[in-house]
């Protein structure tokens, strides 16, 4: 057929370019056949399932899931511990959270000097949003300035972070967003990547990577060809293709 419209093209260059820069129509039981020519194992969908529960930590689900899958045998307890230094970095109890750190494993922090300062950080935080002024100054000369002279990215960390104390209304403070929940969520997650490293564990679940692979594959494809497409990540239902 492609040979058919290179000949015909030869007496219409118009016609002859717009068939050849046409995109492939991909039927969708043409594209569920190749779909189901691929062979994937059980058990390594089993693994991706329990990779992604594990390290998010939902403990009773990786359980069951062990049980029902018969997957290899988890350390729920370490789950339990790491999720708990995790919720107290989210509710702010950051002194909580660092005691439970070092009790899992001491070289954590004595080992990573920027997560430890970012936990002082955050600790600093916490002391201006309740309004302990003079104890967040005392806290941050003591505890996070000789930290910053030794190195340059925490200092300008440090001076955003007390930058919040001289302003009377924070809405007018550039630096604001420190007090916002998703300041603490992102401490929270630097703690657990750094506690799941630890353990020899990926600090990353597989599962967001491989869909964020998908997208981008189906992107390039976009550009070729017109085939079933995944629009919903959460159904993954295919989608008949545009033509």
């Amino acid at each position: 057929m492609s040979n058919f419209w290179i000949v015909l093209g030869q007496f219409d260059p118009v016609q002859s370019q717009s068939m050849m820069t046409s995109k492939k129509v991909i039927t969708r039981e043409e594209w569920e056949r190749k779909l189901k020519e691929v062979k994937i194992r059980k058990d390594d969908m089993n693994k991706l399932v329990m990779n992604f529960l594990v390290t998010e930590g939902y403990v009773d689900a990786a359980e069951k899931f062990r049980v029902e899958s018969g997957t290899e045998h988890i350390d729920l307890a370490t789950i339990t511990d790491r999720m708990a230094v995790k919720k107290a970095v989210q509710s702010g109890n950051v002194e909580d959270a660092i005691e439970k750190v070092n009790d899992l494993n001491p070289e954590i922090l004595d080992t990573n000097p920027q997560l430890c300062f970012h936990l002082q950080q955050q600790r600093l935080i916490e002391l201006i949003r309740q309004g302990k002024v003079e104890e967040a100054l005392e806290f941050a000369q003591e505890e996070l300035a000789p930290r910053g002279e030794e190195n340059q990215c925490f200092l300008e960390e440090l001076e955003r972070t007390v930058a919040l104390l001289a302003f009377e209304n924070l809405k007018d403070c550039p630096y604001r967003e420190l007090l916002d929940v998703s300041q603490r969520l992102k401490t929270a997650s630097e703690v657990n990547a750094a506690i799941l490293t630890s353990q020899s564990h990926e600090k990353d679940p597989k599962l967001p990577s491989l869909l964020k692979m998908l997208v981008w594959a189906q992107n390039q494809l976009d550009e070729k060809a017109a085939y079933p497409r995944i629009n919903d990540l959460s159904t993954a239902r295919l989608e008949d293709p545009a033509v």
